[in-house]
Formats: structure tokens, C-alpha cells, sequence
């Protein structure tokens, strides 16, 4: 029998609780998948059958909610993303600046890194949000958040790099316009959800940390 009153945050197992059979690469291409065979402890005691999972891997990512506290304004970025593409509205998210950690790198180095080449921002001062896997269900990515100062009085135009295929709408926001489209539904990125719900939390704090 398992307890049902357990503390929701302890672990019941671990990485040790698992026995994997097999791993391929299935494909590797934008994005890898593997085809894993493996089996797992169960709750109510002994073990899972074989599992057959597809995973798609990737890279560990870094995302930053750029904020300025003096005019209290976020800045806010426009781009296409293959994941939305049947969305009956718009395959361009509405979304924060985030990028991919490169070999080497730390995740405040590439949220730095990405600042600069996606917006053109210089980041003075970094705030850690939240660490959170994207897709625990299918993919094994990453995601830490950042908040970062930064001055948004010259923000705006279009950014990218080339070499990338990247063409990246950015723009300023008031806080509240922001609040407003987050209300709304309008934002519908995942990491861009977090930060903002976080900045709504936390603005106070913030600006006066930062003033």
C-alpha cells in the first residue's frame, strides 16, 4: 500500500528506479528522437512492464523577461514557430527572448548571449524565475527563465541572426498592456506564461531591488 497523505514534493523514486533495455536514434535531423525500451518501479509496488517511448531531444534552453524598472515596461518579441502551425490564428508567438545553451556555456550565458543577438539588449542585472522541463511527456528539454534589467528606451525593430534563418519582431511593452494580454489569452508560449504570472508576483519587489 502506498500513503496518500505523502508530502507532495518528496520523491517517491529516482533515476535508480528505472531499468532501460534499450536506446536508439531513431532520427536525427532539426531535432533527434530516440526509441527507448525500459521499465520503471510502480507505486503499488513491483515493476512496470517493458515500455516502448519515443523521446525527442534536445538541447537545454534559456529564456529572459527583459524588464526595465525605471519605465516599467518588458520587452517582447514576434516569431514563427513550426509548433504552431496549425493554430487556427497565427503560427508567430508572441514570446521572450530564449535560445539554446551551447556547449560550454551556462545558462545565464546564454540568456546574455541571446539577449544581444535576438533584441540587441545589454542585460545589467539577472533575476532566476523558474527551471522547468517544456514537455516531461515526450521531451527531455530543459528551460530555465530569467528576469533581466535592462534600459527599453531605444528597444525595437527587427533582430535575428541570419546564419539562422531568424527574423524576430521586437518590441516594448508596458507592464500593464502586458498583464492586459496575458488576461486576455493572448499569450500562449509557455515560458513567456511563467514569466509574466512571476513579474505579477514579484513587480514590487523588483522594481525596488532594482531601483
Amino acid at each position: 500500500m502506498t500513503d496518500s497523505n505523502a508530502t507532495p514534493s518528496k520523491r517517491f523514486f529516482d533515476r535508480n528506479d528505472i531499468e532501460i533495455e534499450s536506446r536508439e536514434t531513431a532520427y536525427d535531423g532539426f531535432v533527434q528522437v530516440d526509441q527507448i525500451k525500459l521499465r520503471h518501479r510502480l507505486f503499488g509496488g513491483g515493476w512496470s512492464r517493458t515500455l516502448s517511448r519515443e523521446l525527442v531531444v534536445k538541447k537545454q534552453a534559456a529564456v529572459l523577461l527583459p524588464y526595465d524598472p525605471v519605465l516599467d515596461q518588458l520587452v517582447l518579441s514576434e516569431e514563427f514557430r513550426i509548433g504552431a502551425l496549425d493554430d487556427r490564428e497565427s503560427p508567430w508567438m508572441i514570446e521572450l527572448v530564449a535560445g539554446t545553451v551551447d556547449q560550454g556555456e551556462s545558462f545565464e550565458q546564454t540568456a546574455l548571449r541571446e539577449a544581444q543577438e535576438e533584441a540587441s539588449l545589454q542585460v545589467t542585472e539577472l533575476l532566476p524565475i523558474a527551471r522547468y522541463f517544456s514537455s516531461a511527456g515526450a521531451c527531455n528539454e530543459e528551460i530555465q527563465i530569467y528576469c533581466g534589467r535592462i534600459d527599453a528606451a531605444e528597444v525595437g525593430g527587427v533582430h535575428g541572426l541570419a546564419n539562422e534563418n531568424e527574423d524576430i519582431r521586437v518590441q516594448r511593452v508596458d507592464v500593464s498592456d502586458a498583464f492586459e494580454m496575458l488576461a486576455q489569452g493572448q499569450i500562449r508560449n509557455a515560458a513567456t506564461l511563467i514569466a509574466l504570472q512571476w513579474l505579477k508576483l514579484n513587480r514590487s519587489s523588483v522594481r525596488q531591488q532594482w531601483s
